[in-house]
């Protein structure tokens, strides 16, 4: 079986989970930054996971076009979807990431958490997170157990793609 993980992050921590995830998933991985590499043939292989970081709500443009313009072959594949993020509404936030039909044919759909990294932040961001979280240490909510139960569906042999 072949894997695609692609992604997009903006600070580094959505890239942490994929390959934290591609390290627990069986048969060949393949991960793809899809800011580096937008043109990918999805034929070739028969899981694709897409994830992305939610900043203000939203997803990177790059995964909402990916996703949109490969609605069609996304829905004939065994799929599974991802964000990272702080907020504590990460079911709202998986629901406007990804259009509704590939929600629908996703064989899981996870928030595997986030963290914030001053040293990667500009100084409008380090500003914003000191403010909201009134902290000014590095916090990481990433969670291995939620990444570990991804990986265990994803590999379920068994798991049909949703009708």
């Amino acid at each position: 079986m072949k894997t695609l993980i692609i992604y997009a992050t903006k600070h580094g921590s959505t890239k942490k989970c994929a390959d934290f995830l591609k390290d627990r998933l069986d048969g060949e991985i393949t991960v793809v930054n899809i800011k580096n590499d937008f043109d990918i043939n999805l034929k070739q292989f028969d899981k694709i996971i897409i994830g992305g970081s939610i900043y203000m709500g939203k997803i990177q443009k790059e995964i909402t076009e990916f996703s949109n313009k490969n609605i069609d072959i996304l829905c004939t594949k065994k799929v599974g979807l991802f964000i990272c993020g702080m907020n504590n509404s990460a079911e709202i936030e998986i629901n406007n990431a990804f259009p509704k039909m590939l929600l629908e044919n996703a064989l899981i759909r996870e928030c595997f958490g986030g963290e914030f990294i001053f040293k990667t932040m500009n100084f409008f961001e380090r500003f914003i997170v000191r403010t909201v979280s009134k902290s000014n240490k590095d916090i990481s909510k990433i969670s291995e157990e939620k990444i570990n139960n991804f990986a265990e569906v994803m590999n379920d042999k068994n798991t049909n793609i949703p009708k």
